[in-house]
């Protein structure tokens, strides 16, 4: 009895052992296999990629220079059948880590010998070649371990006395030399190039310019032709085309004439109907009741008219009568007035200075009420005089311009009458 196993296309299965003591190997890889219990061996080995990351450090190259090399390289378990049985045989029952170093040193090794056959500059330089190298040394004996080198690249040179930093110095300013005057001469040449290809550049413009502006001369009058042409027959078109359109519009102003016409006399024929309508109805419904209203208001205008008159001569007559008796009245009053006036006249001719004397006396109250209204609402009245003799003074002055005042007022001469000469005494004569 036994079992079936399977792997996957990243191993390799190795069956080894049989009946009656067959030292046979099976090799599968992505597949199954039979193997028998307690007379068969089931063991499996890697096929992935192992990366190896070889380092040399301080190797003396061929001009004795100390420099450290470290370098990638991607291997793998080889599946041919007799390369697949070389690596079963180196390395079946070790781990992936144990593989790696013997392989790890196997490549150190070799790239040691490399490196003591080269100078610096060529591993330096050519990388690629120095890589290339190491892998076709190394590989014929990894190849008979059933490991194949799929890669081997360098990824870092470097030293500890800094002879690639002064390599590098010189043959950057070498380079840089060679590059500054790499820039000035395809600067100068560049700049007469350029000189030359502005000179071609600027006749070929000014031909091409003199050709486009003879081809614009060209194209300009043929267009101003062919515009003279195209305005001349729009022009034509456009005249005949407005003559025709007034030749139509005045057909179809004609027509609109006609029709109004038509419409014109429709129109005034109903204007007269309505005409006449409004007439009869004017007549029913103003005239008619006008003519009432206006007999109406002429009676009563009339009537109204009477009564006024009537009225007009009952008052004028009412004021005539009673202007007759205020008359009467006025005369006989004024006949009385001027009877009492004449027999005041004949008494006053007939007692003569003593009448005018009493007239006089009669008024002299009057005058004296009349002048001395102002001093009634006088409380008191002071006569500032340094002397006594002064106040009797002032007042006989005062009767003494008494009789002037009556002259002013009435005409009444006082000093020419006998009864006041005798009561005025002769101070008041000095001072009149």
């Amino acid at each position: 009895m036994g079992n079936c196993h399977t792997v996957g296309p990243n191993e390799a299965l190795v069956v080894s052992g049989g009946c009656c003591g067959s030292d046979e190997k099976t090799y599968v890889v992505g597949g199954w296999a039979w193997a028998w219990w307690l007379i068969s061996d089931i063991q499996r080995i890697t096929l992935e990629i192992m990366t190896l990351q070889p380092k040399c450090e301080d190797v003396e190259t061929a001009e004795g220079v100390a420099i450290t090399v470290t370098g990638v390289a991607q291997v793998k378990v080889m599946t041919e059948n007799e390369l697949l049985g070389y690596a079963c045989e180196q390395f079946l029952g070790k781990s992936v880590m144990e593989i790696k170093s013997v392989i790890l040193q196997t490549l150190e090794g070799h790239l040691r010998a490399i490196l003591g056959t080269l100078t610096v500059e060529q591993i330096y330089q050519d990388r690629d070649k120095f890589a290339t190298l190491v892998r076709e040394v190394a590989a014929p004996d990894v190849g008979r371990m059933g490991i194949e080198i799929l890669s081997f690249t360098i990824k870092d040179v470097y030293d500890k006395v800094e002879y690639l930093s002064s390599l590098g110095k010189t043959q950057t300013a070498a380079v840089q030399r060679d590059a500054d005057i790499g820039v000035a001469e395809a600067e100068r040449d560049a700049g007469i190039r350029e000189a030359e290809c502005k000179k071609e550049m600027m006749d070929v413009k000014f031909l091409a310019d003199t050709k486009m502006a003879d081809s614009k001369r060209e194209l300009e009058m043929q267009k101003a032709s062919f515009n003279q042409e195209v305005n001349t027959k729009k022009a034509e078109a456009q005249l005949a085309y407005e003559l025709q359109a007034a030749k139509e519009q005045q057909k179809i102003r004609l027509e609109e004439i006609e029709i109004e016409v038509v419409q014109r006399k429709k129109q005034i024929t109903i204007e007269e109907k309505e005409i006449e309508r409004t007439d009869k109805e004017l007549i029913a419904t103003v005239k008619r009741p006008a003519e009432a209203e206006a007999y109406k208001m002429q009676q009563l205008a009339e009537g109204h008219k009477t009564k006024t008159v009537l009225t007009a001569q009952a008052e004028a007559e009412k004021i005539r009568f009673i202007g007759e008796a205020e008359a009467a009245s006025i005369e006989a009053v004024g006949k009385a007035e001027a009877e009492k006036m004449r027999l005041k006249a004949e008494a006053y001719q007939q007692y003569g200075d003593a009448a005018k004397t009493a007239l006089v006396l009669e008024a002299l109250p009057k005058i004296a009420g009349k002048v001395a209204a102002p001093l009634s609402r006088t409380n008191e009245i002071v006569i500032l005089s340094g002397e006594g003799s002064r106040v009797t003074g002032e007042v006989n002055r005062l009767l003494a311009e008494l009789p002037v005042s009556v002259n002013a007022l009435t005409g009444v001469d006082l000093t020419k009458m006998p009864l006041l000469q005798k009561m005025v005494g002769p101070q008041c004569q000095t001072a009149i």
